[in-house]
């Protein structure tokens, strides 16, 4: 099972019952509403995981929409490594954070710049998302970010199986989407 002091974050695109069962067994965690289409984010999507993330006293952010994010009330934003935009002090108010995703030095560098309290370095793991030339691994990931002052959340192909390598790395946070379908899945094993 996942370490209880870990942060974990929660990148998903819908609400249903399956996400609902398998995010109310973890604890410490904080959910990213992840839709792949920037222009496509639903508002009533948003509301009704803001809504959950209410009820259950979660933490919620939205992936590089500020003013929807503004709009629903959100306690941050997550700035994916495409998001190029530097201007957000205007938008953010004290309890509003800003996290941010890199794959290599001149993105940590780029995301410093737009005020990220918390870095996501990825893909720390195989996943099918990437070529294996680009998987860190854990000596790469903490090698990469021996210089970083910023808080680390390691993210991509996290599974049970490499979950215990995440606490060999300087990540205080781990970030994920499949792991909740993968922890459904290996209920049905047992």
């Amino acid at each position: 099972m996942i370490k209880n002091k870990l942060t974990k974050y929660i990148l998903i695109q819908n609400l249903n019952e399956n996400n609902i069962k398998n995010i109310k067994k973890l604890t410490n965690i904080k959910i990213i509403y992840n839709n792949e289409v920037f222009n496509d984010i639903s508002l009533t999507e948003c509301k009704k995981i803001k809504h959950f993330c209410k009820i259950n006293k979660i933490q919620f952010y939205i992936i590089n929409n500020y003013k929807i994010a503004l709009r629903v009330k959100a306690d941050g934003i997550f700035l994916s490594a495409h998001n190029k935009k530097l201007n957000f002090n205007e938008f953010v108010y004290n309890k509003f954070h800003i996290i941010g995703s890199a794959h290599n030095q001149i993105e940590y560098y780029f995301k410093n710049k737009q005020k990220c309290q918390i870095i996501i370095l990825s893909p720390i793991f195989f996943n099918p998302k990437y070529s294996k030339n680009k998987i860190l691994g854990p000596t790469k990931f903490n090698l990469m970010s021996l210089q970083w002052s910023t808080n680390l959340c390691a993210m991509g192909g996290i599974n049970y199986k490499n979950i215990k390598l995440v606490n060999l790395t300087k990540a205080k946070s781990i970030a994920f989407q499949r792991l909740i379908e993968e922890e459904e899945e290996e209920e049905e094993e047992k």
